[in-house]
């Protein structure tokens, strides 16, 4: 999985970024509410999304009482009904563009992400036309546990499904298969590890490097897409090199 700490350091970066315009809180937000909604449970201990949503919710420091506001909204019978919806598609030079969404007006949300392709260069293709280029993968970021050597982490989270570990200043990263997403969640429970971040994500499986000037055209496509309220994520094959972070 060479690059992926690179592209985990730039996720986290821009999710700093996002978390001072209050952005990531209102993903987040969405994300309790879908999961109240499809686990049937307002209650965390039985709801194991909404269990996910709320441990990625405090991951960014969302304060206690807008998630159990949040919680109680969604539980509501006059609660806003949201859909999951994904986007395929290339912006410029080649690089492909995967968009998740979550929405209450999905007219609204395909003219946007469409128009937003549009505008920068890119085109939309049909769903399923970037399965050859992301894998699914459970993702789990925190920080390093104190009294807990790297080494005997490593084999307590193999035993889980582990695929790859990688270590990267004072956190811990470890990807697993999709499918060992759930016993991954519950070993690092087991362990009374605390997770920055707990999701399944798209890697790429080959990345593509640009040079400043069209790392900056596709850029302008991705941040369109990001800044979208009925986007939740926006996943590329973009390969970004230290250099380079300066100017995302």
């Amino acid at each position: 999985m060479a690059g992926h700490s690179k592209w985990a350091n730039i996720k986290r970066r821009k999710g700093a970024q996002d978390a001072k315009r209050g952005k990531i809180f209102t993903k987040l937000i969405k994300e309790i509410h879908i999961a109240v909604k499809e686990g049937g449970s307002p209650d965390p201990d039985a709801n194991p999304r909404l269990r996910l949503a709320v441990q990625n919710a405090k991951g960014v420091n969302m304060p206690k009482d807008n998630i159990e506001r949040a919680i109680k909204k969604a539980a509501g019978e006059d609660a806003t009904e949201y859909t999951e919806h994904t986007y395929e598609g290339y912006a410029p030079h080649g690089i492909a563009v995967f968009v998740e969404t979550m929405t209450d007006n999905l007219n609204r949300t395909v003219a946007a992400v469409r128009a937003a392709f549009t505008k920068y260069g890119g085109s939309l293709g049909t769903n399923g036309s970037l399965d050859f280029i992301f894998d699914r993968k459970g993702v789990f970021i925190f920080k390093k546990p104190e009294g807990m050597d790297k080494e005997s982490l490593e084999l307590e989270v193999i035993d889980a499904g582990a695929e790859e570990v990688e270590e990267h200043d004072e956190f811990i990263t470890v990807y697993t298969a999709m499918e060992d997403f759930g016993s991954m969640q519950s070993k690092l429970e087991e362990l009374e590890i605390e997770t920055e971040t707990s999701e399944l994500q798209r890697i790429p499986k080959t990345t593509t490097e640009l040079g400043d000037e069209d790392l900056q055209s596709v850029w302008k496509l991705i941040e369109a897409l990001e800044d979208d309220d009925d986007v939740q994520k926006v996943y590329h094959n973009l390969d970004i090199n230290e250099s380079q972070y300066e100017l995302i």
